[in-house]
């Protein structure tokens, strides 16, 4: 089957947050699989310079954006296996930002109608367009209201997946016609509440909606984890689809990992260790076992728990642990999260920046994972811990309740701690039980070598996707 998957970012040129890396991992995981994937997304300025080396010049055309007529460069790279699709024009891509511009639904209306006028200069006419989020939502539209009459794309089927539907791509009604290029008659498809959304018109004329995560595929079927959408998800419903997203096992493993201080496996878990203490050399704690260290990596926002943490993130510095944050994102936790440090120097270590680098001495050198998120579609970061056989403790939401099952002493089942309401009491006793199972050796062994044998690859995703695909 042909696939063309777009995509706003995609790894390895560009990622962002999780959408970047589903988009490199799934399609490399199809073609494996036998089918035959496409990447296209945007050639950003921000692309590293050693890999826009491996993209060549394919050709160049001009397309009118509404009333502007503007320059398309294709370039193309071969990256394992997957050919990627680069689409071109410094005005809009040539920038330091990805997302965040005060133009950026002019830029992805840009990027998504060149997507379809593409498709002829490539010679590739997918089966199936799989679109992402809100940048890729006007796809669907474009095709149904302004290419479907043309050669080639009569048969062409459209996947929409959702992977955070607070991102909807809601515009002034202005930007209909103006900037998209859709006649007024068009508005019902994109009109929603008081604004132009791009989601409302990709779930409209999508064959099949997704999401990752079968629980988050219910959730956002009411309120407040709809977002406002739950009356055109209800009525739709019919095409949702929940398909849990997996991760890179080969980049994703501790057998192998060059990042890490020492390599181990389930076999050989008492290696994990090394890996603990170099962590608390580099950081400065105390090179020690007799304490849990608590690990998390995060953006740090309200969606990924911020509250409980501020909440309870003194408490838990007091305990006899050790804790270290890694992140960036809004001023006002950054600010809390200095001055809780300088309180705890013995216990408590933050990184403000983005270092992938640490995060995977934090996945492999930690005890414990907090992703205490108020909601998570599907979430990635918990199943890269549990595969290095660091244990999640987990607020059950979305892709949390799917992945991370929990650890039950009595049968020996589960491989992580999770808590049921978004409460600070409720978070710290979820933490508090961490601390029990990290002191009886026995049972956290045993949810160790749980959490490392789960099965965290896109295989069964792939099986799904294949599956929805050919069901279209």
């Amino acid at each position: 089957m042909k696939i063309l998957y777009a995509a706003s970012e995609a790894a390895p040129f560009i990622k962002v947050g999780g959408l970047g890396d589903v988009a490199g991992a799934l399609p490399k995981a199809l073609c494996r699989a036998g089918d035959d994937v496409r990447v296209i997304l945007p050639f950003y300025g921000a692309i590293p310079e050693h890999l826009k080396a491996l993209c060549r010049y394919r050709t160049h055309f001009y397309f009118n954006n509404s009333w502007r007529s503007q320059y398309c460069g294709v370039f193309e790279a071969q990256v394992e296996g997957v050919t990627y699709y680069l689409l071109d024009n410094e005005f809009y891509f040539n920038r330091p930002e990805v997302y965040g511009a005060y133009d950026d639904g002019e830029r992805f209306a840009f990027f998504s109608r060149g997507v379809l006028e593409v498709l002829p200069l490539i010679d590739f006419y997918p089966d199936v367009l799989h679109c992402n989020d809100w940048h890729t939502a006007l796809i669907p539209v474009l095709l149904d209201t302004q290419f479907r009459t043309r050669p080639g794309y009569e048969n062409i089927h459209t996947v929409f997946t959702i992977h955070n539907i607070e991102f909807q791509g809601k515009f002034d009604p202005y930007i209909l016609g103006n900037v998209f290029g859709m006649d007024e008659q068009l508005k019902p498809l994109l009109y929603y509440g008081d604004c132009i959304n791009l989601m409302k018109g990709a779930i409209e004329c999508a064959n099949r909606v997704t999401t990752v995560s079968a629980r988050y595929a219910q959730e956002i079927l009411s309120p407040p984890k709809s977002c406002g959408l739950e009356h055109i998800l209800r009525a739709r419903s019919y095409k949702i689809q929940g398909i849990l997203n997996g991760i890179d096992t080969e980049v994703f493993n501790p057998e192998t990992d060059p990042r890490i201080a020492a390599n181990y496996s389930v076999n050989s878990l008492a290696q994990k260790v090394q890996n603990k203490y170099a962590l608390q050399k580099e950081l400065g704690l105390a090179q020690t076992n007799a304490v849990p260290l608590f690990g998390m990596v995060t953006r740090l926002t309200h969606q990924k728990g911020l509250d409980l943490i501020t909440a309870k993130l003194d408490w838990l510095a007091g305990q006899q642990v050790q804790v270290v944050v890694l992140g960036t994102g809004d001023a006002g936790y950054e600010q809390f999260l200095r001055e809780c440090a300088g309180r705890h120097p013995e216990t408590l270590r933050i990184w403000l920046a983005f270092d992938s680098a640490l995060a995977q001495r934090i996945y492999a050198g930690s005890d414990f994972f907090m992703m205490p998120s108020e909601f998570e579609p599907c979430g990635l970061a918990q199943m890269i811990a549990m595969r290095y056989g660091t244990l999640p403790v987990v607020h059950a939401t979305g892709g949390l309740a799917d992945t991370v099952i929990p650890y039950n002493p009595e049968e020996k089942t589960g491989r992580g701690i999770t808590f049921q309401s978004f409460h600070p009491e409720d978070f710290s006793n979820a933490l508090w039980r961490g601390m029990e199972l990290f002191h009886d050796k026995y049972h956290f062994t045993r949810a160790r070598k749980n959490a490392m044998e789960g099965d965290y690859s896109w295989g069964p995703s792939v099986s799904a996707y294949q599956a929805l695909y050919t069901g279209i």
